[in-house]
């Protein structure tokens, strides 16, 4: 297939090129260095060094298999960017990565939060017209996220519930309750898309993604040029990456609340795996599918017991600590989400206890020097600013 990948120079989106590549498959990405940028503002950085851009990545990349990809640098916020792209390349599959994927920088302030509702929504709807006007047979495999539906004492079905009412019955969209401007960007996306295949009949497939973690695939594997990114800073960083990383540079755990705060998580390898599995078993045309996109639950405190479990295995003594959390969350709640979907696809799990020691804490260990420490503990807060009287 002609596969376009937006967002190809990020973490998922880079090893999810490489993959399509090396199976034959014709390959264009498309980024504005958005992460990079961001972390140039803020004074971090990838704990994994990678190369400079796109040009860098794919000509290490053909030097490397003799495979080749194509990209373009641009915007999907500016129409004519993503105009040409389509017209030009005619993808037959959208793989869209291409939004800022951050709640805390979404929680900033006034201009980020605003920032992340034009950027991903707009950016979002240039896509669906283009797909529209140019591309009306391609499949949208979208990245969503299970912060869609936040944490409601129900269990979470996936994208849709059966409700009856007076008497009557419909099965309609699972109710959303995103905890940040982020994440309502995320529910905007998945509204626009499905009225698009609604009323257009574009075909398209929602991935409410859980947490990802992990840093190796077969491809990144073949040379250190090939490496993803690796973020572990308060703004771009999971609370499993913060952990691992705490945990090998001998800092202690930093659990925000109680800890109780549960999610899905998967494996970068299950999320490619995942996103092959879509595009293998496209939707019927006008067709919205929702597939929440994860292999276990863990609670934040799970995850400090695992890592420090993963670090006596290592060798390593790993404290853990409690801070005042800087979110608006519930701290201990119910959770249990279906994930049915993919498995019945063929989706073979890598779990999180097979993993963590292998690829994360080597990785760790082998770019301790590059952490920048100052980045690590939260600034961002969720509630909401005053400001002071003007006199």
């Amino acid at each position: 297939m002609r596969i376009l990948i937006l967002g190809g120079d990020g973490y998922l989106g880079w090893p999810t090129a490489m993959h399509f590549s090396r199976r034959g498959h014709e390959v264009h990405l498309v980024d504005n260095y958005l992460r990079r940028r961001a972390h140039k503002e803020n004074g971090t950085d990838s704990l994994t060094p990678i190369l400079p851009g796109l040009r860098e990545r794919v000509a290490a990349w053909k030097e490397i298999t003799g495979l080749d990809m194509t990209s373009t640098e641009g915007d999907l916020v500016d129409w004519p960017v993503v105009e040409q792209v389509f017209g030009e390349f005619q993808p037959e599959a959208i793989v869209h990565y291409g939004e800022m994927p951050s709640a805390p920088y979404s929680m900033k302030d006034r201009e980020h939060a605003a920032f992340t509702q034009t950027n991903n929504v707009i950016g979002t709807m240039n896509v669906l017209w283009a797909m529209a006007e140019l591309a009306p047979e391609s499949h949208l495999v979208k990245l969503g996220t299970m912060g869609e539906y936040g944490t409601p004492n129900i269990d979470i079905e996936e994208g849709y519930i059966e409700i009856r009412h007076n008497g009557r019955a419909d099965t309609l969209p699972f109710p959303k309750m995103p905890g940040s401007f982020y994440h309502l960007s995320k529910v905007h996306d998945s509204h626009n898309i499905h009225f698009t295949c609604r009323i257009w009949g574009l075909r398209a497939t929602d991935l409410n993604q859980g947490v990802v973690y992990g840093i190796e695939t077969e491809e990144t594997r073949l040379d250190a040029r090939l490496a993803t990114r690796f973020d572990y800073d308060e703004v771009f960083g999971t609370a499993l990456n913060r952990f691992c990383l705490q945990a090998v540079m001998g800092i202690p755990l930093t659990v925000y609340g109680k800890g109780g705060q549960t999610r899905g998580y998967l494996n970068l390898v299950d999320t490619i795996q995942c996103v092959d599995l879509a595009l293998s078993n496209p939707p019927a045309r006008g067709e919205f599918r929702v597939f929440n996109q994860f292999t276990e639950q863990f609670s934040v405190v799970d995850l400090a017991n695992i890592v420090q479990e993963a670090g006596a295995h290592h060798g390593i003594e790993v404290r853990v600590e409690h801070l005042d959390n800087p979110r608006v969350e519930m701290e201990e709640h119910y959770y249990n989400a279906r994930h049915t979907k993919l498995l019945e696809l063929g989706l073979e799990p890598h779990l999180l206890s097979e993993t963590l020691v292998e690829s994360m804490f080597d990785t760790i260990a082998r770019y301790g020097d590059r952490v920048i420490d100052r980045h690590i503990l939260p600034e961002t807060r969720w509630r909401a600013p005053v400001r002071e009287p003007q006199p």
